[in-house]
């Protein structure tokens, strides 16, 4: 791995893993920007996420389970796993642990994260805390 990814990897962990958001948002550029399922959102939105999580899960810690570098990218395949001890998505506290794994690809240019793409499914999450969705219940005609 060279260098930059080496910086990207400790900067993603730290910010998602310990909750220190400056470690990430030294590393992005003016205008990045990541995509999810949500759509798109922007660093401050971001570190809204990275808070929110680290408010929401005691004993919180991200782990990076595969690191593949490109020439202009990097791929994470990550785990989350917490306790779900606060209010999460208008969830109050189930006291349940919650494992969730995703990945992100994150593009580098001229030193600088430039956008990412973050793939993950909330209803795992939420079925980790045994919330079932149903879905549209309403009735079609």
């Amino acid at each position: 791995m060279s260098a930059l990814c080496n910086s990207i990897l400790d900067a993603w962990q730290r910010a998602w893993g310990n909750g220190e958001v400056e470690a990430f948002t030294g590393l992005v550029a003016e205008n990045y920007s990541r995509q999810s399922k949500s759509g798109q959102e922007s660093i401050d939105e971001v570190i809204e996420q990275i808070n929110s999580q680290h408010n929401a899960f005691s004993d919180y810690r991200m782990d990076i389970l595969r690191a593949v570098e490109g020439e202009t990218e990097v791929a994470i395949y990550w785990r989350s796993i917490g306790r779900h001890s606060g209010e999460y998505m208008g969830v109050p506290p189930t006291g349940r642990e919650v494992v969730v794994t995703g990945a992100s690809f994150i593009r580098v240019e001229d030193g600088k994260i430039t956008d990412e793409d973050v793939v993950w499914d909330p209803r795992e999450m939420l079925s980790a805390m045994r919330i079932v969705h149903l879905g549209d219940t309403r009735r079609k005609k």
